[in-house]
């Protein structure tokens, strides 16, 4: 019984936490299905030619309006450096699609705290800088080329089908106009459905997740483990050990938000807490998908480079924020069970379902239900002849 009971506790905070952030999943979603139906991805490849800044830019910014799922984001990155995309590039788009997609903001911001969301959307950038300085010093002859000869080799990994469909709407009117089309309605809820599709898997497992530890791990535990009594030790320790935990915990994407708040609560510091949300893109399966998409030496530096730069970021983040009094003084994230009210949130929750009932049945009634079953797929075939491409100087 008592195993019971334990289960019954982790699965009511797992149903809170889901509960509280809902309209804003349904919500950001929503509005980066919006995004995708506008922009085609067949014309993103040509405007990350180089590693330049104001190309980084754009492509933070492209990536930022693209899928929030770690699998299909990765796959995509290796689709575009097929297509003539510079590496570096791809990898800042890569890093934009999930540490400064909306939704992640909006759930940070509700399970958290906005000083969260601050330090995502100003840290995102700046891991983003690091990167693509790291990579200048590492990432260049053999390296590259052999990443280049393996990417051209269409190893399949994981959301290729996902990562290879352009829903977006063709057309020479207005944005406006593509979207109130009938077309750009359509395209609008196939990007939405198939966008939750990829991302499901890893919400649910992230909201177990951290119902579980919230309920079953003891807050002495993690006060111990994040050295919470040195508050000096604490700050150097977090952001090293907040991607490690991250890399065992299998949980990409929005998904490692919830596991965020219970780590938030027991004790790991601001910089830890930005530092593991950052490492989404280097759990385990997902540095196995570099090996087979560039490698093992590129997958080795990949992993390496992203992992120095977000530690990098969030000592940056810790210091920045500490001495502006940005770091929240309370250790009150949302991991708790609650009963369903009649508040904001419910109202929302219902608003917001009833647009992502409209979504489904207008998924169902346009031939989406076939699309679901080609989200695995193989790696988009489509490629542009291979160039010499190394670090821009």
């Amino acid at each position: 019984m008592n195993a019971v009971r334990a289960l019954v506790h982790a699965l009511a905070i797992a149903a809170s936490m889901t509960w509280e952030v809902l309209w804003a999943l349904i919500l950001g979603f929503a509005l980066s299905a919006i995004v995708q139906a506008v922009v085609r991805r067949e014309a993103i490849s040509g405007l990350l030619g180089d590693d330049r800044p104001r190309t980084l830019a754009i492509a933070a910014g492209l990536g930022a309006a693209s899928s929030s799922c770690s699998y299909a984001a990765v796959a995509l990155a290796r689709s575009l450096f097929r297509k003539g995309a510079h590496f570096t590039a791809v990898m800042a788009f890569e890093i934009a699609s999930t540490n400064l997609v909306i939704e992640l903001g909006i759930i940070l911001a509700l399970l958290i705290g906005w000083q969260f969301t601050l330090a995502e959307f100003v840290g995102g950038p700046l891991m983003i800088l690091l990167v693509a300085l790291g990579f200048r010093l590492v990432l260049r002859g053999r390296i590259l080329d052999e990443a280049r000869a393996q990417a051209e080799r269409g190893v399949a990994g994981s959301m290729e089908g996902h990562a290879a469909m352009d829903m977006s709407v063709a057309g020479d009117g207005s944005l406006w106009q593509r979207l109130r089309s009938p077309d750009g309605l359509t395209a609008v809820s196939h990007i939405f459905v198939m966008e939750w599709a990829a991302v499901l898997r890893d919400v649910v497992a992230g909201l177990f997740i951290a119902g579980a530890v919230g309920a079953w791990v003891p807050g002495s535990f993690w006060r111990h483990f994040f050295f919470t009594g040195h508050p000096l030790a604490a700050k150097m320790w977090g952001p090293i050990i907040g991607p490690l935990v991250a890399v065992v915990s299998f949980v990409c994407s929005i998904g490692n938000v919830p596991l965020a708040g219970v780590l938030w609560n027991g004790g790991i510091s601001f910089g830890g807490v930005v530092s593991f949300i950052f490492a989404d893109l280097i759990i385990l399966p997902i540095i196995l998908i570099y090996r087979k998409y560039y490698g093992t030496r590129a997958a080795l530096v990949v992993t390496a480079t992203f992992y120095a730069a977000m530690v990098t970021a969030s000592y940056v983040i810790e210091i920045v924020f500490g001495l502006a009094h940005l770091v929240p003084a309370g250790r009150d994230a949302k991991v708790v069970e609650a009963s369903v009210t009649w508040n904001y949130t419910t109202v929302l929750n219902i608003a917001f379902l009833v647009l992502a009932g409209a979504l489904l049945v207008r998924f169902f009634t346009t031939g989406g239900a076939g699309m679901l079953k080609m989200m695995g797929g193989e790696p988009d075939p489509r490629r542009r002849p291979s160039r010499s491409q190394g670090p821009s100087h």
